[in-house]
């Protein structure tokens, strides 16, 4: 239930104390600086043991680990995933409603992103992220695009792939979002240094000081519906006092992306896996979707939570015996996680095709 920042505070009690930790959030630098005092008190820190980090690590290693097993070569990975709205409950131009942490939404990309392509390594800053967007064919949900994620290299030789010539891990969105989110990074919407006065200014005139600003046209279809829906045209007086532009966007879209009474959110993920054996080259597809009983019981509290809860059980039950730092991408904790996760009906589809 803490902040990110202070999970380094409950490591090092967990330490102290001698007592397991768990986690479904990343493991940071200095998590990771505590690893051999870790493995020297006989504990087990397992992280980034939820969704996406999570199911995703499992997920992949398992198709990964079968693939080298029987002397397959990968040498392209892409790892996809997005918490969306169901189809049925779709009901604004943005295609999106809020299911996890609205901060995380409003930050998304900032950091810019680093991935191999065609043994290339690309990096493309914040303002290109959501420019040009690929699309990948979901079976039962069709064309959903994707930006890249963070930096994907650092999980190139976590799961062993360093032949690979593509290495890529994203977000998947409907098409339409990435386009206009780009508007709301080219108009300067996510900053967190600038701060204005709200008291007297409407939702209108916030929107459009910023899109005159830097000269954003609003000119489609689609982004016009889009900016509507979010009160470019809204009288209405805003009134917060003095607040960064970020944090009003962030009042902004929790107000209009909320889940409504009886919404059901969407997971999904695809694991796109290429690669050869005996001279052959095949492609996997591996994919998931997950959807939620209400706004409440969301399919993003069963992916983040189960997997935790899971483990926990198993550890308490000593079928998981590994001890020190790790992620799930070990046989011994992904495996039986994988396998209680498929009786919960989270349970990936999978094709191998020659090409």
């Amino acid at each position: 239930m803490l902040p990110p920042s202070l999970h380094f505070i409950v490591a090092k009690d967990c330490l102290e104390l001698r007592k397991h930790l768990l986690t479904a959030s990343y493991i940071d630098d200095a998590i990771k600086a505590m690893e051999n005092d870790i493995a020297a008190a006989d504990l087990l820190f397992l992280g980034e043991m939820g969704l996406d980090p999570g199911i995703d690590h499992m997920s992949a290693m398992r198709i990964i680990d079968h693939i080298q097993s029987i002397g397959g070569t990968i040498h392209s990975f892409k790892s996809h995933c997005g918490g969306l709205v169901a189809p049925e409950n779709d009901t604004n131009p943005w295609h999106y409603k809020i299911s996890w942490n609205p901060r995380n939404i409003v930050t998304a990309g900032k950091a810019g992103a680093t991935f191999k392509e065609f043994n290339a390594v690309k990096v493309i800053p914040y303002q290109q992220i959501f420019s040009n967007c690929d699309t990948v064919e979901i079976n039962g949900i069709g064309k959903l695009a994707y930006y890249p994620n963070r930096n994907s290299l650092t999980y190139i030789p976590v799961y062993g792939l360093n032949e690979a010539s593509t290495f890529m891990r994203t977000t998947l969105r409907y098409p339409s979002f990435c386009s206009g989110w780009q508007k709301i990074v080219e108009a300067g919407l996510t900053s967190d240094e600038e701060e204005i006065e709200t008291n007297g200014l409407s939702y209108a005139g916030f929107f459009s000081h910023f899109f005159e600003r830097n000269d954003i046209p609003v000119n489609t279809n689609q982004i016009i519906d889009q900016f509507e829906y979010l009160g470019i045209n809204s009288k209405e007086l805003i009134n917060r006092g003095k607040q960064a532009v970020s944090t009003i966007l962030q009042q902004i879209l929790e107000d209009k992306w909320k889940l409504n009474k009886g919404d059901k959110d969407m997971i999904v993920m695809l694991h796109e896996i290429e690669y050869a054996l005996n001279g052959i080259n095949h492609a996997v597809k591996s994919s998931l979707i997950v959807k939620g009983d209400d706004e409440l019981n969301t399919a993003m509290a069963k992916t983040v939570g189960l997997p935790l809860g899971i483990a926990a059980t198993l550890l308490l039950e000593n079928k998981i015996t590994v001890r020190g730092l790790h992620i799930p991408i070990i046989k011994e904790i992904y495996h039986p996680v994988l396998t209680s996760l498929a009786i919960e009906g989270i349970e990936f589809s999978e094709t191998d095709i020659i090409i």
